[in-house]
């Protein structure tokens, strides 16, 4: 009895040991199909909050798992607590929201760096606010030196217009160059003319105008191309300058939970070709190539370009890095509408036979659209009035027909007032609409004055249109015309409630909250072919979010009130 029991125990022992490799195979088959694979460790894991990834195969999570600056996997805290390993560093979201790190689909960076140093008018109401600031600059500037300043609105102060004889007393010995907040129109004192050697002589460019007083006399006021004949003379800022004016405004920009921008440049009708050529080599590279991006960056370059875009796009291709990316070209059509230069079919009601500027010839731009689109380069054309923008839809349709099926994604910048019909041709057309809410905050009161309001009514900021027509909608802010801020910019697409008012301003064309935060995102980030790598919480794709300070969706999606708590790039907090 007890020899047979020994055997016995012997056999199994034996069988044990045979199959033991085949029981802990099936062992980690098992916990592998439960947790993440063996090994891998995140560096960083966000859990315990309201996560909105901008994914529609999974909207909403509580917990993310970031490892080497890409999101490992998003969901449930309980898949992915696996990944916590020495050296995961757990953040506590007590409730809070995250969103995708919010891209701006249309910025001017530098220009936007540079403004916040020099004199800022944006917000000033009352022409003795105005000449104050400017008298401030001048007691503090060396003789001789340029006064530089812009963000000014008349509209701000009832709509008279600023002339040199406002601010020549206070200023006899420094030129003073102040840049409307729309880029189209600047104000030159009476010694920046002189040194431009502009007079009552000196004919209207094409495509720009010299506002004149009733003598013929220059009052100070460019619009549009008329501008480039003062920019010349005006100080070359350097290059620490312009280096400097990228960093604060990428710090800034990272306060209003920015992590990417298209960049459209230095690139205004009035200035030279070259400026965003010079900010690419001198700055972008500089910043790129010693580790002191801040935030995510794709260029765009003036369309006259193209062919030296095309060029470097073969030779580097269009990720320079994950801080800098080669976008596409940019042009105008027309001017703005605070300058009376957006091209309408109809006049403008306040200043009668005019019906805005075409700032570049149409046939030359199409020249040079199809000549880019053919190279393989993404356009993007700035058009505001009704009629510039059905310019630009019948040559993107015509440059498309030419040159053959292709994912283009042609931009349309602003898109802001468009004639019946037009807002469905940007879906049947695939073009991109980049358009700037917090615009239609500046131009509620003073668009029935320029064009009536019964056209105001049927064709601004036509954003349910679009997208009831297909398009994509990408939300951006023009910044420095509008401040860089996208949370302000949703919530302006979603109540469009502008200041002093108590109701919406055509509510017809308010837009859900969903889709506000989704064109800040997603399909910011689709218009500029960005989307495999930015624009939702998707494993796989670089780890910028934003923390807010709220702990509820259901109120957050009402009321769109929130700041920002932290901004994440690539898995690391950059802000605060």
């Amino acid at each position: 009895m007890n020899l047979f029991i020994v055997v016995s125990a012997a056999v199994f022992l034996l069988i044990s040991v045979a199959y033991l490799p085949l029981l802990n195979d099936l062992y980690w088959s098992t916990l592998k199909s439960l947790t993440p694979p063996v090994g891998i460790v995140a560096d960083l894991l966000v859990r315990n909050g309201t996560i909105f990834t901008s994914d529609s195969s999974l909207p909403f999570a509580d917990s993310m798992a970031i490892r080497n600056g890409r999101i490992l996997k998003v969901g449930s805290f309980a898949t992915l607590k696996g990944f916590i390993g020495d050296g995961t560093m757990e953040v506590n979201l007590e409730g809070k929201i995250v969103v995708p790190g919010l891209i701006d689909s249309h910025v001017h960076l530098i220009s936007g760096g540079l403004q916040m140093a020099q004199v800022g008018l944006r917000g000033v109401s009352q022409k003795d606010e105005f000449c104050k600031m400017v008298k401030d600059a001048v007691q503090i500037a060396k003789e001789g030196s340029w006064i530089l300043g812009g963000g000014w609105n008349n509209d701000f102060w009832g709509g008279e217009l600023p002339s040199a004889s406002w601010i020549d007393e206070i200023s006899p010995h420094n030129p003073v160059w102040l840049i409307r907040m729309d880029g189209h129109m600047a104000l030159a004192n009476s010694l920046a003319l002189r040194i431009a050697g502009v007079t009552s002589l000196t004919e209207d460019p094409v495509g720009g105008t010299i506002m004149r007083m009733p003598s013929g006399e220059p009052t100070g006021l460019l619009i549009d191309a008329a501008m480039e004949l003062v920019t010349p003379w005006v100080k070359e800022i350097s290059v620490d300058e312009r280096r400097e004016a990228l960093f604060r405004a990428s710090k800034y920009a990272l306060t209003r939970g920015v992590t990417t921008v298209i960049d459209l440049g230095r690139y205004f009708p009035g200035t030279t070709d070259e400026l965003s050529w010079k900010d690419f080599q001198d700055v972008y590279l500089y910043a790129d190539s010693s580790k002191k991006m801040m935030i995510r960056t794709c260029l765009f370059f003036p369309i006259t370009t193209w062919s030296r875009l095309s060029d470097l796009k073969l030779q580097k291709g269009s990720v320079l890095s994950e801080w800098l990316y080669l976008g596409g070209v940019k042009a105008f059509i027309d001017g703005s509408l605070g300058s009376s230069s957006a091209l309408f079919y109809e006049e403008y009601i306040d200043t009668p036979n005019n019906y805005g500027l075409e700032v570049m010839d149409p046939e030359k731009l199409s020249n040079f659209t199809m000549a880019a689109d053919k190279s393989g380069l993404q356009v993007a054309i700035h058009a505001i009035g009704d009629k510039a923008n059905d310019i630009i839809l019948d040559m993107y349709e015509s440059v498309a027909v030419a040159n053959g099926y292709r994912d283009r994604r042609f931009r349309i910048e602003h898109a802001q007032h468009l004639a019946p019909g037009s807002a469905n041709r940007f879906g049947q057309l695939h073009i991109v609409a980049s358009v700037q809410p917090d615009h239609l905050l500046d131009d509620a009161d003073s668009v029935a004055r320029k064009i009536g309001s019964e056209r105001a009514e049927k064709e601004s900021y036509l954003f349910q249109s679009l997208l009831n027509g297909n398009a994509l909608l990408a939300l951006g802010s023009d910044w420095p015309v509008a401040d860089i801020n996208p949370l302000h910019s949703i919530r302006t697409a979603v109540k469009r409630i502008p200041p002093k008012w108590d109701h919406a301003w055509i509510p017809s064309e308010r837009i859900s909250f969903t889709d506000a935060l989704i064109a800040q995102t997603i399909s910011a980030a689709r218009g500029a072919f960005l989307d495999h790598h930015l624009g939702s919480l998707s494993p796989g794709k670089l780890a910028d979010f934003v923390i807010l300070s709220t702990n509820s969706w259901d109120e957050f999606s009402k009321d769109v009130s929130a700041s920002v708590l932290a901004t994440y790039v690539g898995g690391k907090q950059l802000y605060p």
